[in-house]
């Protein structure tokens, strides 16, 4: 259970030229909000943000009723989990449930943590007290599983005083979320939700006072675009647009999946915007897409070798795939 890591490879960029279409980023396809862009394109980059982030870190406590201190800005995801790893008390294993998301084994690596990798979920509550930091996406990327054993995970975590960190990537775009353990720590990135993955901003709460957190990051870790973005999401009508855009997603990850289906494939669906479809050898299938302007998610390098992932896209997208699609099947057989 405890190995070496692979480089991950993420959806969303390659070498080849832009795709007509990309399903491999799990993306708001109806995105960019609006409300968010503007406040981006409102910031002023000639000066610098406040490095001690006062104001998002008031506003987002505001929002969601904490004490400032329990919040810690940063440069996207990636940046917090790999923080997360400086941290002196939580220089002990990390416990993560694959396949999942490949952040967490790569954090892993250059700061020497054993990485214990959980096969079934009660597994992963037998290694839990041996781990001093342990990952959940919730819900899970790429399987889209929510997990049904959340608060015992958190009660465990708690009474072992291991630090379990809650990944909400997808959290604001899945339908009925399950409710979240007080004592877990929370990990968000509205850029996906928001469709504005270009922009690097995520932020942290905890049940607990995160200075030292704050205190190892690099100066001006999140820019005044980050900054300006992390707290327009705060306002009622981004929040507004993403309630309207989230019904939409649904609706078209639904039909995406019934497109799927009568092409003869098997497909696992999620409660947020994104699918699993099983099309065989999913690398040859992907490459024979991205030769026709269609990027998309193979799950290879997520143990998943016949598998692809696709988020929602706006109608005439997922017509061209499902042709597309079908034409690969075939010629692949």
């Amino acid at each position: 259970m405890i190995d070496d890591v692979l480089k991950p490879i993420h959806g969303g960029t390659d070498s080849g030229p832009p795709p007509r279409f990309d399903f491999s980023t799990n993306a708001n396809g109806l995105g960019p909000d609006p409300y968010a862009l503007a406040a981006i394109q409102r910031a002023d980059p000639s000066r610098y943000p406040d490095p001690l982030y006062t104001e998002a870190h008031l506003a987002l406590a505001k929002f969601y009723g904490v004490s400032p201190d329990q919040v810690a800005v940063g440069g996207g995801t990636s940046e917090l989990i790999h923080r997360l790893t400086r941290l002196r008390h939580l220089r002990g294993p990390m416990l993560i449930l694959p396949p999942t998301f490949s952040e967490y084994a790569r954090a892993a690596q250059p700061a020497e943590l054993p990485l214990l990798k959980a096969e079934s979920g009660e597994q992963f509550l037998r290694l839990l007290p041996q781990a001093s930091l342990a990952f959940l996406c919730v819900p899970n990327n790429p399987t889209g599983e929510v997990y049904d054993f959340l608060h015992e995970a958190a009660e465990v975590a708690h009474r072992r005083l291991v630090t379990l960190v809650l990944d909400l990537a997808y959290h604001p775009l899945t339908k009925n979320p399950p409710p979240l353990p007080p004592t877990a720590w929370r990990l968000y990135s509205p850029n996906k939700a928001h469709g504005l993955t270009g922009v690097r901003a995520g932020f942290l709460l905890a049940p607990l006072d995160l200075t030292p957190f704050r205190d190892i990051a690099p100066s001006w870790v999140l820019g005044v675009h980050g900054e300006a973005f992390l707290r327009a999401t705060l306002e009622p009508p981004s929040q507004a647009w993403l309630a309207q855009s989230r019904a939409r997603l649904w609706q078209l990850r639904g039909e995406l999946a019934q497109g799927l289906r009568a092409l003869g494939l098997e497909v696992q669906e999620s409660p947020a915007n994104f699918l699993l479809v099983r099309v065989g050898q999913a690398s040859r299938v992907a490459l024979r897409l991205r030769e026709q302007g269609l990027r998309v998610r193979d799950c290879t390098s997520f143990g998943l070798p016949e598998w692809l992932r696709l988020s929602a896209q706006p109608p005439e997208a997922q017509q061209a795939l499902l042709e597309a699609l079908e034409g690969s099947l075939v010629k692949h057989g």
